[in-house]
């Protein structure tokens, strides 16, 4: 078995406990989803946002979705001109067998626009 990354990243409408939370759901919510993943499975998940995004860390959503055995991490990142505001990103370390190419990394909102080529196969939000 081997340790994939899984990426992920949205926006968050504002620098709030709910609204970072929110995301935070939303976002874990997709990744598991989209990749069929058993909670056994997930080794380690490393948060990061925006400097613009202070108000609550993000672990605990996951916290609160019950990943009470999996080490979390949450970090900023840098504040790069120009850069996406408001932005929470996910980087999941899972055991698996998959490869590489059948992972399934998970872009939501505003965040659509880092990785255009990985989200054409994704429906939109109001798609969904």
């Amino acid at each position: 078995m081997l340790v994939r990354g899984i990426r992920g990243a949205t926006t968050v409408r504002a620098n709030t406990r709910d609204d970072i939370l929110a995301a935070t759901h939303e976002l874990l919510d997709a990744i598991v989803r989209g990749n069929d993943i058993q909670h056994d499975h997930v080794a380690s998940i490393i948060f990061s946002t925006t400097p613009d995004l202070n108000a609550e860390f993000p672990a605990v959503a996951a916290r609160e979705d019950g990943w009470t055995d999996v080490a979390l991490s949450c970090v900023h990142e840098m504040n790069v001109p120009g850069s996406l505001a408001r932005c929470l990103r996910i980087l999941m370390h899972v055991n698996t067998e998959r490869a590489a190419a059948d992972i399934k990394h998970v872009y939501l909102h505003g965040a659509r626009q880092l990785r255009r080529d990985l989200v054409e196969d994704q429906p939109t939000e109001s798609q969904t």
